[in-house]
């Protein structure tokens, strides 16, 4: 097994080309399951295997529970990247954060707008002994940085394609 080790310094360093620039790219896919319906059933698997995860309708959504659903999923996602990319700032900073943590809520509702779905995302960021001035800045700084924040301020592109 490999060693674990943070992301390189590198990654820090601006991009200036006019076109994104892809540095991962992963799939996921999602089958129905036992009741034919993803959210409610289905097996979510990545393209390498390393994620297979039952997902299942939480019981306050009429479910039985039982498994993860999408917005634990998002959630997850979320405060693992805000970490990251606080953690990259940090140490290049010079400051030390080991007990930092990062909690992403993410509520299902309905949309006043069309009146049906929409999501909703909070974010905490817990930096203990750390000064509340630059505690601010460090967090200022990660959401400039942090994709998934970008993302939920300013949308992503996206495309629906069908395959038939």
């Amino acid at each position: 097994m490999s060693k674990l080790r943070p992301p390189p310094h590198s990654l820090l360093d601006k991009y200036r080309g006019e076109d994104f620039h892809p540095l991962y790219t992963t799939s996921v896919t999602v089958r129905g399951g036992e009741v034919a319906d993803g959210r409610a059933s289905g097996i979510a698997i990545s393209d390498d295997g390393e994620l297979f995860v039952e997902l299942r309708l939480p019981v306050e959504l009429g479910g039985v529970g039982g498994g993860t659903n999408p917005e634990q999923l998002f959630a997850a996602g979320y405060a693992a990247c805000f970490h990251g990319a606080l953690s990259m700032l940090a140490e290049r900073a010079g400051l030390s954060i080991p007990d930092a943590s990062v909690t992403a809520t993410i509520t299902f509702g309905r949309d006043p707008v069309d009146g049906l779905f929409a999501l909703t995302a909070d974010l905490n960021i817990h930096l203990p002994d750390i000064a509340k001035v630059v505690a601010e800045e460090l967090v200022r700084n990660t959401e400039r940085l942090c994709p998934y924040f970008k993302m939920t301020q300013h949308g992503i592109q996206s495309v629906v394609g069908l395959t038939q």
